[in-house]
């Protein structure tokens, strides 16, 4: 336990909660949590756009957050995990709208 806290106190560790490398994937996490909360939502409110957007912006940044120096591993699970849960997103829209799912939401409805 005294190592933990010695290690926390630590220069290295100020500096890296300080930097970019940290405070970026941090803010970076709304935009998952946000599309993780969303799954149970009616996907009439899903913009196709949207979604092909940000998973073609997750992806890219995927790839930056492993060849940037140093490997910044939180942007890189912060953009993993948004690409799954824009590609669900994706998989809801094209259900939705192409693929039967809107008439078999009015026929339970009805």
């Amino acid at each position: 336990m005294n190592r933990i806290v010695r290690s926390l106190r630590s220069k290295e560790t100020r500096d890296y909660i300080m930097s970019t490398h940290f405070w970026g994937p941090v803010a970076n996490w709304g935009i998952p949590i946000a599309a993780i909360a969303d799954i149970r939502r009616d996907p009439n409110f899903i913009s196709g756009k949207m979604t092909i957007a940000l998973c073609l912006y997750s992806a890219m940044f995927m790839r930056f957050a492993i060849k940037v120096e140093p490997r910044n591993l939180l942007l890189f699970a912060c953009h993993l995990t948004n690409e799954g849960a824009q590609l669900t997103q994706g998989y809801r829209f094209i259900n939705h709208h192409y693929l039967g799912g809107k008439k078999q939401g009015q026929d339970e409805t009805d």
